[in-house]
């Protein structure tokens, strides 16, 4: 298909909004990409495969594994709570590219990947600009702010492509001890951010009994099905998230479930409506954590490596909720890098800091409510790796954090 008389009309160097995360329209942005010589691409967490050449800027306020390292990468620093008001701002999009279901009844589904979409899609409208969607069979149907008017769409594509799938995560023992120390603190009632990988599976597994738990996530995957079937789950409030993604079991589960409300990232991420969440349980990850409770989760030797995203909107909301705690969740040891991931200050810019908790397979560090010479001491003694707890501390000293040896 040719998109060019519908892109024909755009200015020139125009900023084209796509589907991100796992959710992109690969087919219909390759058709977008033979028709535009030059045009700013925003995609959140954008994965392999974006086009990237000479005449394409990735533009992202979170980067994924398609845009980080790139030369053409254009970075906006945000919380993702405010990247739709970017939108109606100083970041206006021309052309919008979404995935999504075949039209029933006048609408169309988003499926997997709500987000920041419906926003782009307001400001692009409200721009004369042009909104393509690529429909295809294989999206679940999901209700909420999924749910779009088919008015909206200027143009359809026809195809049919098969959707990623995450791959069953393999829970060390490293893992599942972080997940079995946060678990113990999330008791029956609670509300749950739930993530993916390892240490946020282990974490649900290790909630199988616990009753009436809520989610209410930037995103989910296979564990809060397994909460689901577990009975763990409170079956009269909705499981609000803004984005999903798992196995092919987790699609069909989804698929015209009224249980899942789909919302944007204006309503999952506000840390407002968050804070309203009994028990309001986040559990996030970082590169580094200092003594001082700043977490670095964003920069590598100061490339940028992903973002803020909503850990920040998460931590805030969590610390405003009933009950609430915002946990930083992360290995003592940094694999690849052969470092302590617990470190006496972080040089790279700050992600986040002021959490509740900072768990490591070493143990729990309680971070909220003490003051900074018992925040680094608990850091040192119960978080960091034994191998670099006495440099810790001579550290400690030095920054003042604790009392000469």
């Amino acid at each position: 298909m040719d998109l060019s008389p519908a892109l024909g009309r755009l200015p020139e160097n125009p900023r084209v909004v796509v589907s991100g995360n796992h959710a992109t329209p690969w087919h219909t942005l390759r058709l977008v990409d033979e028709a535009l010589s030059s045009y700013r691409l925003w995609a959140l967490n954008g994965q392999r495969g974006l086009p990237d050449r000479e005449g394409v800027t990735l533009e992202t306020c979170f980067v994924g594994p398609g845009q980080r390292r790139s030369p053409r990468l254009s970075y906006v620093p945000s919380r993702l709570s405010v990247v739709p008001t970017l939108f109606a701002g100083p970041l206006p999009p021309d052309a919008v590219v979404l995935h999504t279901t075949r039209p029933r009844g006048g609408k169309i589904s988003l499926g997997t990947e709500v987000n920041v979409l419906p926003a782009a899609v307001e400001a692009v409208r409200a721009r004369g600009g042009v909104v393509i969607a690529q429909v295809n069979d294989h999206l679940p149907w999901t209700y909420g702010d999924a749910e779009l008017d088919l008015e909206l769409v200027d143009v359809l594509v026809e195809a049919d492509e098969a959707l990623p799938h995450a791959p069953a995560p393999t829970i060390d023992e490293a893992s599942a001890r972080i997940g079995a120390l946060v678990a113990d603190r999330v008791g029956d009632g609670a509300t749950l951010q739930a993530g993916i990988g390892a240490v946020p599976d282990a974490t649900m597994r290790g909630l199988a009994g616990r009753r009436g738990l809520r989610i209410w996530t930037e995103m989910f995957s296979d564990s809060v099905l397994a909460l689901e079937r577990a009975g763990a789950l409170d079956t009269d409030v909705l499981i609000t998230a803004s984005f999903l993604f798992g196995s092919e079991e987790l699609l069909e589960w989804a698929d015209g479930n009224e249980r899942i409300s789909m919302a944007r990232t204006e309503v999952t991420n506000d840390p407002g409506r968050i804070a309203r969440n009994p028990a309001m349980v986040s559990v996030n990850t970082a590169l580094q954590v200092d003594l001082f409770g700043q977490a670095n989760a964003s920069r590598i030797n100061a490339r940028i490596h992903s973002g803020f995203g909503g850990q920040t909107d998460f931590i805030v909301g969590a610390l405003h909720s009933p009950g609430g705690q915002a946990m930083i969740a992360l290995r003592s040891w940094h694999p690849k890098a052969d470092v302590s991931t617990i470190v006496p200050l972080v040089d790279e810019p700050v992600t986040s800091f002021q959490m509740s908790a900072v768990v490591t397979e070493q143990g729990l560090a309680e971070v909220y409510g003490r003051d900074q010479r018992e925040q680094a001491r608990q850091l040192i003694d119960n978080a960091a790796h034994p191998s670099v707890r006495e440099e810790l501390r001579e550290e400690a000293v030095e920054l003042g954090l604790l009392p000469p040896l």
